[in-house]
C-alpha cells in the first residue's frame, strides 16, 4: 500500500479551481454533514480547494473510541465518498494497531526488531507466521487477541478493570507528573537503572514494593486498579508528610523516580506473564505489541529479550514509535487490507464498544 509523505504531499493537491458540486449533491452532503455545527461549511472549504486523489476507497475508524469523535470522521468520510464517487470501508482501530506492527517494506534482517522507522513508499503485510498473536495496550484497552486466520480474531485475554494506559496516567497525577502520564513514568524509571545515584553523596535508592495483580492468577486476564491502589496506599501510608493527604503535599524527586521505576517493573512483569503463557497456550508463531503504550521502552525491552531467550523461534513485531498512537496510516492500511476483499460498508456507524472478537 502507498504511502503519501508528508500528511499526503497537501501542496500537490491544492488546485486552483474550484471543484464544481451539483446543487442536489450538495443537499446530500450538507444533510449528511449536518450533525455536527460547522461541519459542511469546513467540508466545502476543503473539498473546492483539493484535487479529488487517484483512490480506490476511503477508509475510517468506526471505533472503538468516542462515539461523537467517531461520528465527525465517519460523516465527513461518508460525504467524501458520495463526492468522489469511492466505497467505503469501516475500520476497527484495534485492527490498525496490529497491521501497523505487522507491516513492513521490506523483509526483517532479524526476527526481534522494530518497523522500519522511516517514511517509505511501499508498506505491506508479508512474511507472516500464523497464528498470531497481539498485545494490545493503551489508555483504553489491555487486550490479547489471536488471529489464526487472516483478519479473523479470538479474544484470549483481556483487563478486568483499568487499561494499562490508564494505569499509567492515574498514577502519574498521583506522582504530580504531567500528561501524558506513561512517558514521565518511563523517563523518572530509566534514571533508577540507569544507576544514577540518589542524590548528592551517592545516597542509595529508597525501595518501594508493588503487587503484580493477578500474576499467578492462572489466566490470560489482567487487571491494573489494584496496582493503581497499591501506589495510592504507598503515597498515604509509607510517605506521610504531616498527616496531609497525598494530593495536597509534596513527594521528593527521588521518591518519585524509585515509585515510578517499580510500577513500570510491575506492569512489564504482569504483561509479559500473561503474553508467554497465552504463547503457550495458542502456539502463535508470531507475537504482535500495538497500542500507545507499545511504546514504552522499558516493556519494548522486555518483551525482545523475553521473546529472544525463550521463544527464539517465534518472531515480535513491534511498530515504529511514530506508529503506535492512533494514526491515519494504521488506519488507511486496515482499510485496504479490508477493501480487497471487497467488505464495504456505505452505512457505517459509530461503535464505542466495537470489538475485534
Amino acid at each position: 500500500m502507498p504511502i503519501l509523505e508528508s500528511a499526503l504531499e497537501e501542496a500537490e493537491l491544492l488546485h486552483e479551481d474550484t471543484q464544481a458540486i451539483p446543487e442536489e449533491t450538495r443537499a446530500k452532503i450538507s444533510e449528511i454533514l449536518s450533525r455536527e455545527p460547522g461541519l459542511a461549511e469546513q467540508f466545502f472549504e476543503f473539498v473546492t480547494e483539493c484535487e479529488p486523489p487517484e483512490i480506490d476507497a476511503i477508509a475510517v475508524t468506526a471505533g472503538p473510541g468516542l462515539e461523537p469523535a467517531l461520528w465527525v470522521g465517519i460523516n465527513f468520510a461518508k460525504a467524501l465518498a458520495l463526492l468522489w464517487g469511492k466505497p467505503l470501508v469501516a475500520v476497527n482501530h484495534m485492527e490498525g494497531h496490529i497491521l501497523a506492527a505487522l507491516a513492513r517494506v521490506e523483509a526483517s534482517s532479524t526476527k526481534h526488531e522494530e518497523s522500519n522507522k522511516s517514511q517509505t513508499e511501499k508498506l505491506e503485510v508479508k512474511n507472516v507466521e500464523m497464528p498470531v498473536l497481539a498485545l494490545l495496550i493503551s489508555g483504553g484497552h489491555t487486550e490479547l487477541v489471536l488471529m489464526k486466520e487472516w483478519l479473523q480474531y479470538e479474544l484470549v485475554g483481556a483487563t478486568r478493570d483499568d487499561a494499562v494506559g490508564e494505569a499509567f496516567d492515574k498514577v502519574a497525577r498521583m506522582l504530580g507528573l504531567p500528561y501524558p502520564g506513561g512517558p514521565e513514568i518511563s523517563r523518572l524509571a530509566e534514571v533508577v537503572r540507569q544507576g544514577a545515584p540518589l542524590a548528592a553523596k551517592g545516597a542509595p535508592w529508597q525501595k518501594f514494593a508493588l503487587p503484580r495483580p493477578m500474576i499467578d492468577s492462572g489466566t490470560c486476564d489482567f487487571s491494573f486498579a489494584g496496582l493503581k491502589t497499591a501506589v495510592l496506599y504507598l503515597l498515604k501510608n509509607k510517605l506521610p508528610m504531616n498527616g496531609r493527604p497525598s494530593k495536597d503535599r509534596d513527594i521528593s524527586k527521588a521518591d518519585k523516580k524509585a515509585i515510578a521505576h517499580e510500577f513500570e517493573n510491575a506492569v512489564a512483569e504482569v504483561l509479559w506473564k500473561k503474553t508467554s503463557q497465552a504463547l503457550r497456550e495458542t502456539g502463535a508463531q508470531t507475537l504482535v505489541l500495538g497500542g500507545g503504550v507499545s511504546a514504552n521502552t522499558h516493556i519494548r525491552r522486555v518483551f525482545q529479550e523475553k521473546m529472544a531467550s525463550e521463544f527464539p523461534d517465534s518472531s515480535l513485531r513491534i511498530p515504529a514509535s511514530s506508529l503506535t498512537t492512533d494514526n491515519a496510516i494504521m488506519i488507511a492500511l486496515a482499510g485496504y487490507y479490508r477493501a480487497r476483499r471487497e467488505e464495504f460498508a456505505p452505512d457505517t456507524v459509530a461503535s464505542g464498544n466495537l470489538s475485534l472478537a
